[in-house]
């Protein structure tokens, strides 16, 4: 009996998957740099800035 073991993901799907996951990270990054010591500031103010 053979069955068919060779499951993986289409090159396609692969593409399109690390491009959506670079294209979150992107985002992150430049909300970081744009925003970051803002952040950090309503962090301190609660006391939850040790954590960065």
């Amino acid at each position: 009996m053979r069955t068919d073991t060779n499951r993986s993901l289409s090159p396609l799907v692969l593409t399109l998957f690390t491009g959506a996951f670079a294209l979150v990270g992107l985002f992150a990054f430049r909300g970081w740099l744009a925003y970051g010591a803002d952040i950090f500031l309503g962090l301190a103010e609660t006391g939850v800035s040790w954590c960065f």
